[in-house]
């Protein structure tokens, strides 16, 4: 067996004039949770349609378990999908629901009920095995979705938005069903969502796609800590850019000059090669800018005046006025305490940062 469970090589779809995704190169490993990441238009649910079958390719291979897929039917693929529409069919009991797919591959009753009992197990709803889809919870009923994709033991589950009609609270729950079902399963997931929160909690590795291509491919800790891009460093996350030209550059460092008053700053250059004079933006998360000296003065800062607090739980948020960041706000933030009205409006502080938090990103 080959070491991926999916290959893509130049894959590519294209609408007339508009191209939907552009070639793009992607494998996934078995037992992988991989997160197609992105905003409307991006090419993320292309990519799925293209892996599922249900859409031809203009050019480019697929690869499953080492066979070429390209142009075959998605009944030749062996994969399941999870949409956001559940799809259960209401005049059958969920017990039919489930081993319907069986029934279809000519597995006997006997063999079907014994699994669908099984799946069922699996997503912790055994005692609904013979109500019907309207006496479910939409929470349920996605469980039931889940169930019945497992069931026949695909190569890989396609999850298009599955979580998308839940609220909130409810959708929090699925995530950690998902995950843990991933876990006893080890079953290979390609997941779609516009939710960066649940593509950060979810996933072994985020694909994040723009404007047909894939931006940056990484782990969660990658794509948040390390951008390569400008769009990924905006996109994901709450961020602070710092507009600058570089000044000098050393190793993996490089020195910045932010054009506030000659103030100078350090970052990480993330194995982007940078020029003396190169225009660049230096990001730094809310969480790791420090307020009148925390730092120790490590000499990474600028100084504002404070604009607003904001308690959103666990969490305060200043925000910040700073010629360094333009007619944006600095956000910073910091566990809720008491006091927590410590910063008055237009007070003025210094925010500093370690140059291990920095990362400079081509502007």
């Amino acid at each position: 067996m080959p070491p991926y469970k999916l290959k893509i090589s130049g894959l590519s779809k294209r609408y007339g004039d508009f191209v939907a995704l552009a070639p793009t190169d992607l494998e996934v490993a078995t037992g992988e949770f991989l997160t197609l990441l992105g905003p409307s238009g991006s090419g993320k649910t292309t990519l799925l349609g293209l892996i599922a079958g249900l859409s031809v390719p203009d050019g480019g291979q697929l690869l499953i378990n080492g066979v070429d897929v390209t142009y075959g039917a998605p009944y030749d693929r062996d994969i399941g999908m999870v949409f956001q529409n559940y799809a259960l069919f209401p005049h059958m009991t969920i017990e039919d629901n489930i081993a319907f797919p069986l029934k279809m591959r000519k597995v006997d009753s006997a063999t079907a009920r014994k699994r669908a009992h099984e799946a069922l197990e699996l997503v912790h709803l055994p005692h609904v095995a013979t109500r019907f889809p309207k006496e479910l919870s939409g929470g349920q009923q996605q469980r039931i979705a889940l169930a019945r994709c497992l069931v026949y033991r695909p190569s890989i589950i396609l999850m298009d938005e599955p979580l998308g009609a839940l609220d909130k609270k409810l959708r929090d729950q699925m995530q950690l069903e998902i995950k843990r079902i991933h876990r006893e399963l080890g079953t290979t997931i390609i997941y779609v969502t516009h939710d960066q929160e649940e593509a950060m909690t979810m996933s072994d590795r985020i694909c994040l796609m723009n404007g047909g291509k894939i931006e940056q491919l990484g782990t969660p800790s990658d794509l948040y800590f390390r951008p390569r891009t400008l769009f990924v460093a905006d996109f994901l996350g709450e961020s602070n850019l710092f507009a600058g030209t570089v000044t000098a550059t050393e190793g993996d460092s490089v020195e910045i000059d932010l054009g506030q008053a000659g103030t100078r700053t350090s970052a990480k250059s993330n194995g982007t090669r940078f020029e003396v004079g190169n225009k660049v933006r230096v990001m730094v998360r809310p969480q790791n800018l420090s307020l009148d000296g925390a730092t120790n003065g490590l000499g990474n800062g600028v100084g504002g005046k404070v604009l607003d607090s904001m308690i959103t739980g666990s969490l305060t948020k200043l925000y910040v006025a700073s010629p360094a960041a333009g007619p944006d706000p600095i956000v910073v933030s910091f566990p809720t305490a008491w006091p927590s009205n410590r910063y008055a409006l237009g007070q003025e502080v210094t925010l500093q940062w370690q140059t291990a938090d920095a990362v400079a990103v081509p502007a």
